[in-house]
């Protein structure tokens, strides 16, 4: 199934810090357009032990894009019940810390004797004074795992989705492109047989003028030279067949790639350049105002495929 780049998804885990205590882990995978896979991992330290089989899994799934793993934890409000059975349960008072904490408080009060007391708040949050349960690592590693492969799904499901969508704009694209082309190469034979017409025009006039003296003989010369060097060119810009039916070919290969499975990005991106090409050469070969309006609405379209093409997996 074709996918695009871009996806969101987020999967959370419980994890047992001990003592009935568990804390619940929030992991977020987020998804944006790269040429290769690039993968980055913001977790705590409590789940860095997994990073090596998130790449591994990751690596197995995905080729394109620049992926993301956010994890962030809190302790669950529902072992309040725990705490209140085991007292130890969501950690224990370190009595070193809180005598040194006491002493500098009695310093500072001496040096500043209008300053407050420390309120209970500030006096559990101050380092080292909590000493928190944390859990195995073991723990950790097996929940973030199963988290960041639960939000990694989900993701895989909206690049799924997006991918999908993405491919009905494309096919609208090339079916509008098709449009331009049968409409525009039956008219082709015509436009050169008018532009024939005017140069056979101009030739048959100035050899007209050179037999009647009306040009001197340098001039006429001079202009029947210009004359045969634009039928040179004429001759070279007049064959757009193969144009015609390159682009028709890049088309099937597009609906061909979108109608298929796998990661298409890079083949579509190289389909781009190919009818792009195409489309210029359409564009220095046209001989009426109609074919090169053709053409540049045959490039617009192309630049908008292109844009969604990087979207692409």
């Amino acid at each position: 199934m074709i996918s695009s780049m871009t996806g969101y998804g987020s999967a959370s885990r419980q994890v047992s810090l001990g003592g009935g205590v568990v804390a619940d882990l929030q992991v977020e995978c987020r998804a944006v357009n790269s040429r290769f896979l690039d993968l980055g991992f913001r977790l705590p330290d409590e789940c860095r032990g997994a990073e090596p089989a998130l790449r591994e899994i990751v690596a197995q799934k995905l080729s394109r894009g620049k992926v993301e793993f956010r994890a962030a934890w809190r302790v669950n409000s529902g072992s309040s019940g725990a705490a209140k059975a085991n007292p130890h349960a969501l950690g224990t008072l370190n009595r070193e810390r809180l005598d040194a904490l006491y002493t500098l408080q009695e310093k500072a009060q001496e040096a500043f004797p209008q300053a407050e007391a420390l309120r209970m708040a500030d006096i559990l949050r101050w380092p080292g004074v909590v000493s928190e349960p944390r859990g195995e690592e073991d723990g950790w590693v097996a929940g973030t795992i199963e988290a960041a492969q639960a939000a990694l799904s989900v993701l895989m499901e909206s690049r799924h989705a997006e991918g999908k969508a993405l491919v009905t704009v494309l096919t609208n694209i090339t079916a509008k492109m098709r449009e331009i082309v049968k409409a525009i190469e039956p008219k082709v034979p015509e436009y050169v047989a008018q532009y024939q017409e005017k140069l056979t025009e101009r030739l048959a006039e100035a050899l007209l003028a050179q037999e009647q003296g009306k040009v001197s003989g340098g001039a006429g010369t001079e202009l029947m030279e210009r004359i045969r060097q634009e039928v040179v060119l004429y001759a070279v810009r007049i064959d757009v067949a193969e144009e015609f039916a390159r682009l028709k070919t890049h088309l099937q290969a597009v609906d061909t790639a979108l109608a298929g499975k796998g990661p298409v990005g890079k083949r579509l991106d190289f389909l781009m350049q190919e009818l792009n090409r195409e489309a210029n050469t359409l564009s220095s070969k046209s001989v009426s105002e109609e074919c090169t309006q053709a053409a540049l609405e045959l490039k617009l379209l192309i630049e908008q495929m292109r844009e969604q093409v990087q979207n692409l997996e």
